[in-house]
């Protein structure tokens, strides 16, 4: 008997108190003309582990309603279903005027929702949204979840909402004119195609300089831009609105996968970067390493073998790594003042800063608002551009590089084609200009090839030494280059023997001349130091076509007659028909 009056008296104490809880929620006062209202504070709490309550639980068991104990509009991870419940009365409108009311909860990745409107304890208006949702069956295809609400003017009204999601449940919960969250949707939206638009050129870069290049520093960066921008158009439901849209496996696999290729790519980049700076390190080993099993969570996620949950708890350990562990390279080239060190510390610190707010957002340890939701998509962003910086830096590197190469390169190549006391060609070097020039010449357009010996070279090495030789050998060049055109050529083949090639000569006679102003330049002596000095010239040449067609030909015939002229008292000039080549021979 007193068991049963204290079971009354308890049930009775419970029904007060559950009362005194229901009436003690606050009742959310709609107004025409003001701002959206932020439902947070007006909501009430209740866990459902089973995922079989109803709403008429929910109308059954109002008490069973409790505050809700983390910041305004993120709920944390959970893998139960979730019942919110608020009180809001629609205000009566001025005749001639209509108002729409709509609830519009801004994050796009929800999997299940179930709205109910209740009035009097009876339900008027049930909707089922969500990302899941067929886009057909969706109440409004908006980018995010929203529902118009059919109120009953000047009543009172119970809004019931049961979420369920695979991930983190971040719900901001907005109520008010349907043309104010409309416009707030569109503006939300020009900032995401603002964002997509400069991923999209940074990609396009990255891959040009990748094809142009052969680097594949840029294709990596292509690869993370990509990952990342494609995470944030999923992440803010640009993506299933536009892109896939009604594409339910997209929108269950995409993020992860999204974030696995960012993740995978970060680690390429990091890799290679760092391998350039500190060749032959275990790094780019480390970091491929990381890739790997990065690219095998993406690929097991695909797959079904590993949930959404599992995945991301295996990128959240994974995706700081290749932050961690470039800091020490980064320090260390900030020590030498290389620019890439503070850019690279500052790029991972500000990502870092973006993947903490988000992953607190998601965990339900920060409000759900504008910036905490954007924070993570703007550091990306920055992040982003910081790395573009890094591959400016890289970019300068590698035209230092080739211009350094180009440098060597030519050197070599005017070692090999120069002679190095004159800097005039050699004999490789004249072969390359004589068979440049010879299929130029014709008649009335003659190439001339004079070969010159010096007369009296040898006495002057006996007298004032090897280096006085020297001194006379350049201020010969020097005065030859005065006396020939600025298309003549001129090349040293021997000790004390020149090659003077001259082309487009209107006859024989300008060639015999041409010879002859040679032959006088060397009337006068040469200045070498304090010591005037006298050598003498004999010339020897061919034409072409005349006297041959072929390089070596021209040679040997001016060479042979140089030597007749030498024979016959030098100090001339002579030409070869090809009679002299026989007699030298």
């Amino acid at each position: 008997m007193w068991a049963l009056v204290w079971a009354l008296v308890l049930a009775l104490v419970w029904g007060l108190l559950a009362s005194s809880t229901a009436a003690a929620q606050p009742v959310l006062q709609l107004q025409p003309g003001a701002a959206p209202s932020n439902a947070w504070p007006y909501l009430a709490m209740r866990s459902d582990p089973t995922r079989e309550l109803g709403v008429a639980d929910m109308l059954q068991q109002p008490g069973a309603f409790g505050p809700v104990a983390t910041p305004a509009g993120s709920l944390g991870v959970r893998t139960d279903a979730v019942w919110l419940r608020m009180v809001l009365r629609a205000p009566v409108v001025p005749a001639g005027t209509s108002v729409t009311w709509t609830v519009n909860i801004d994050y796009p990745l929800l999997h299940e929702i179930d709205v109910y409107l209740v009035h009097q304890s009876a339900v008027l208006q049930q909707a089922a949204l969500g990302n899941l949702q067929p886009v057909e069956g969706r109440a409004l295809r908006w980018r995010t979840p929203a529902l118009d609400l059919a109120l009953v003017p000047g009543a009172e009204h119970e809004l019931f909402i049961r979420l369920r999601t695979g991930g983190g449940m971040i719900a901001p919960i907005h109520i008010g004119d349907k043309q104010q969250l409309h416009s707030a949707g569109l503006r939300e939206q020009m900032v995401q195609g603002l964002f997509a638009g400069l991923a999209c050129c940074l990609v396009v870069y990255s891959l040009a300089q990748w094809i142009t290049l052969r680097q594949r520093l840029f294709g990596y960066y292509a690869l993370l831009v990509t990952g990342s921008a494609g995470f944030s158009l999923q992440f803010f439901g640009v993506g299933g609105q536009f892109l896939w849209p009604g594409n339910l496996w997209m929108e269950q696999h995409i993020g992860v996968l999204l974030s696995s290729m960012a993740a995978t790519a970060s680690f390429l980049f990091m890799g290679h970067v760092l391998q350039q700076l500190q060749p032959g390190s275990r790094i780019l080993r480390l970091m491929r390493a990381g890739a790997c099993v990065t690219a095998a969570c993406g690929l097991a996620f695909l797959l079904d073998i590993l949930s959404t949950r599992g995945a991301m708890m295996v990128l959240s350990v994974l995706g700081p790594l290749p932050s961690i562990i470039s800091v020490p390279a980064a320090l260390r080239l900030m020590a030498r003042r290389d620019p890439l060190g503070g850019t690279l510390l500052t790029a991972w610190g500000i990502y870092l800063l973006g993947a903490v707010a988000l992953g607190l957002l998601v965990q339900g340890r920060l409000p759900a608002n504008g910036w905490t939701m954007h924070l993570f998509q703007i550091s990306s962003a920055i992040d982003m551009l910081l790395f573009m910086r890094m591959l400016g830096l890289r970019t300068a590197e590698l035209r230092l590089e080739a211009t350094r190469v180009q440098r060597e390169r030519d050197a070599l190549r005017s070692l090999a084609h120069s002679d190095p006391l004159t800097d005039l060609p050699n004999r490789r070097g004249l072969d390359i200009a004589l068979n440049a020039a010879l299929p130029k010449a014709r008649p009335g357009g003659l190439l001339a090839v004079y070969v010159l010996d010096l007369d009296g070279f040898k006495p002057v090495n006996d007298r004032y030494g090897h280096d006085v030789g020297d001194r006379l050998l350049v201020a010969v060049t020097a005065r030859l280059r005065e006396h020939l055109r600025h298309a003549d050529t001129v090349a040293r083949i021997g000790g004390d023997e020149f090659v003077v090639m001259a082309g487009e000569l209107p006859d024989a006679d300008h060639a015999q001349d041409w010879g002859n102003r040679l032959l006088n330049a060397f009337r006068q002596p040469f200045s070498v130091g304090p010591d005037e000095i006298r050598v003498g010239l004999t010339i020897g040449y061919a034409l072409a076509p005349t006297d041959a067609h072929d390089a070596a030909t021209l040679i040997k015939l001016a060479d042979a007659a140089m030597y007749h002229g030498k024979q016959s008292g030098r100090f001339c000039v002579r030409r070869n028909t090809g009679d002299l080549a026989l007699s030298s021979s």
